[in-house]
Formats: C-alpha cells, sequence, structure tokens
C-alpha cells in the first residue's frame, strides 16, 4: 500500500452517490481531505522558500518545490 492509498483509506470515500445520507459523510470526508491538501501545500510553500538560498541543499529542495508549486498553478 502507498501512502496515496493508506490516506483514502483513512479519510474515506469523497465522491458523492447521489445519495443524501452517503454523501453527507462523504463531503465531511471531502472536507477532510482539502484541509489535509491545504497543509501539505503550506508545507511544501515553506520548503519552496529556500529556492534562493545560497546552500546547496536548501536551493535544491526549494527549487523542486516551487516547481511543483507552479504545476499545481496551471
Amino acid at each position: 500500500m502507498d501512502i496515496h492509498e493508506i490516506v483514502k483509506k483513512l479519510v474515506g470515500k469523497i465522491y458523492p452517490v447521489g445519495e443524501t445520507n452517503a454523501d453527507n459523510d462523504r463531503f465531511e470526508n471531502l472536507k477532510t481531505m482539502t484541509e489535509l491538501v491545504d497543509e501539505l501545500l503550506s508545507d511544501i510553500y515553506r520548503v519552496a522558500q529556500g529556492n534562493n538560498r545560497h546552500e546547496y541543499s536548501i536551493n535544491r529542495a526549494g527549487q523542486f518545490a516551487s516547481s511543483f508549486l507552479d504545476e499545481v498553478r496551471e
């Protein structure tokens, strides 16, 4: 099992199916998933702030994170 599968299993289903009770639960799961994504993106954004540092390892991580965020924005 990879991380994506584990998170999906922990959070639960997020796709609505057209049944009110099930969709209410799935909507709560969707809110949980989006909160997690927001926190993860914030973490990546903080790493991206190092993209102009002179230390190689910090700059490398910052460049990688910055490139990822650019792709997300597209």
